[in-house]
């Protein structure tokens, strides 16, 4: 069973920021107040859609046949993956 990287807070559903960072060759151990990246602010079917639209060459053609969709529900699916990307960086500004 994979784990799930949590990126809200369980108690107030705030985001979560990295605070420490583990190497597990040297058990050298970095402390500090990190950001997630943004990418890792998405659910798993939006990192999905991003992995295979980058491995179809940014085709949504490509994409909706892969998909087994029509055209315009895949660019609907990009531009709502678009606007997401947007507000979360428009949040953390």
């Amino acid at each position: 069973m994979d784990k799930k990287l949590p990126v809200l807070c369980p108690g107030c559903e705030s985001g979560l920021k990295v605070n420490s960072l583990y190497c597990d060759s040297c058990q050298t151990t970095i402390t500090g107040l990190f950001e997630l990246p943004l990418l890792l602010k998405l659910d798993k079917k939006e990192q999905d859609f991003i992995l295979d639209f980058i491995k179809c060459s940014g085709s949504l053609k490509i994409m909706a046949e892969k998909l087994k969709l029509s055209y315009p529900t895949v660019r609907n699916m990009l531009d709502d993956l678009i606007n997401k990307i947007q507000n979360l960086q428009n949040n953390k500004q």
